[in-house]
C-alpha cells in the first residue's frame, strides 16, 4: 500500500535508515520510531518508495 501523505512517506524513509543501521534509533521522534519498531523493512521501503507528486502534506490537507 502506498504513502498517503508526504509527511508519511518521510516518516518511513526516515524508519528506513534506522532499520538499516544508516541511523541510530535515538533520532527518531513520533510515527517514524513506532513505524521502525513495528514494520518490516519491506514494508517501510515500499512506503518510503511512494513518489510525493500529488500527494498532500498531511493526511487531512487537500492536496493542490
Amino acid at each position: 500500500m502506498p504513502a498517503t501523505s508526504k509527511a508519511q512517506q518521510k516518516a518511513a524513509g526516515a524508519a528506513l535508515a534506522a532499520k538499516r543501521g544508516d541511523t541510530p534509533t535515538s533520532r527518531l521522534k513520533g510515527a517514524s520510531r513506532s513505524m521502525a519498531d513495528s514494520m518490516t523493512e519491506a514494508r517501510l521501503r515500499e512506503l518510503a518508495a511512494t513518489p510525493r507528486k500529488g500527494k498532500p502534506e498531511r493526511k487531512g490537507d487537500n492536496g493542490p
